[in-house]
């Protein structure tokens, strides 16, 4: 009986054991997965990888570097937004295109917990939108296109394929050296 119970002592602690050093091989692999995320820099935008940023990062830096701000405004529910990621942003010449004239960003005004901020002014989701919107209604997709230094936006509202697409990327760089 005493053997049995010295048994059953040994098993229980020997499992408290094992799941510690399960907790603690969980720990290690959940931080070798997060350290391999690829980050966002220029070498992997000049890798031939559209990298989108969030509004404050992508706004701040299209001020500082004088490109154009593309913005796409999409939402989740949104199928037209997600043909246009799977059949236009993913062509590599929409890609080189982006990654040499603008700063790209993603934008759903649907997230409620962000606030976006132009200069030293935050906004909500939806006060971004509607600034960006200027009042009108355009749906989703739509792409705006913000010249910071000349305090100007252009908007293209809906769904565009790769080679229509093209083509206006090529249009508003041209309208940016005006």
């Amino acid at each position: 009986m005493w053997v049995f119970r010295y048994n059953i002592c040994c098993y229980l602690s020997m499992m408290k054991m094992m799941r510690s050093v399960l907790a603690i091989v969980l720990l290690l692999w959940l931080n070798f997965a997060i350290a391999q995320q690829p980050k966002t820099t220029e070498k992997t935008i000049q890798s031939g990888e559209l990298v989108w940023l969030d509004w404050n990062e992508g706004y701040e830096k299209a001020v500082k570097s004088g490109k154009i701000l593309l913005v796409d405004a999409y939402t989740d529910w949104c199928g037209w937004c997600k043909k246009m990621d799977r059949d236009t942003y993913s062509k590599p010449e929409i890609i080189q295109k982006i990654n040499a004239s603008f700063i790209p960003v993603k934008f759903n005004p649907e997230i409620t917990d962000r606030s976006y901020k132009i200069g030293t002014e935050s906004f909500s989701g939806s006060q971004l939108y509607g600034f960006l919107t200027q009042g009108n209604s355009t749906g989703f997709p739509t792409t705006y296109y913000i010249f910071p230094a000349k305090k100007r936006i252009m908007l293209d509202a809906g769904y565009k394929g790769p080679e229509d697409f093209a083509k206006v990327l090529d249009q508003i760089v041209l309208e940016g050296k005006k």
